[in-house]
């Protein structure tokens, strides 16, 4: 049993440190719009986020935290669907620039970057980078996908973050 532990553990280091999965989404065209802040999303290639639907469909925004305000007030924002009906969530790693899935992403909040819409949850693929992107931004702390609250981004919007 030590054994098998001590190959897994080894197996593990060789692997690198737990990375968001990077995952395809389809860039947005340029009128694609924000459905909760109506700004055209193709500007802003480095903060891009996504919903993917199962019927192939997809929404996209200019930041994670107007992806988050969506998914929270989804049946405001998308009242012909529901959470069963997505397939993919998706944003932009800030050092890479490719898109993550969002569930396995980290965000740093209250940091001194700001996104196309004011402070922002910055997302990265690991913890690591995300780690060392709070000490070089001042940020407040890190969370993810499912600490992610309203009053966090109603927080983000007003620039008081904790």
């Amino acid at each position: 049993m030590k054994k098998l532990i001590a190959i897994l553990a080894f197996g593990l280091l060789l692997a690198g440190p737990v990375r968001a999965g990077e995952v395809v989404v389809a860039p947005p065209k340029q009128d694609s719009v924000c459905p909760v802040c109506g700004m055209f999303v193709a500007k802003y290639p480095e903060w891009v986020s996504a919903v993917v639907y199962k019927d192939g469909h997809a929404h996209y925004f200019d930041g994670a935290k107007d992806l988050f305000k969506y998914l929270k007030l989804l049946a405001h924002y998308a009242p012909k669907h529901s959470e069963s009906d997505i397939a993919l969530v998706a944003v932009t790693d800030y050092y890479s620039v490719k898109t993550v899935d969002a569930h396995q992403a980290f965000f740093v909040i209250g940091s001194d970057v700001l996104g196309p819409m004011g402070h922002e949850l910055v997302a990265h693929a690991t913890k690591v980078e995300a780690e060392e992107f709070l000490k070089d931004h001042k940020g407040k702390r890190i969370i993810g996908f499912k600490e992610v609250t309203m009053e966090i981004l109603l927080a983000l919007d007003r620039g008081q973050v904790k």
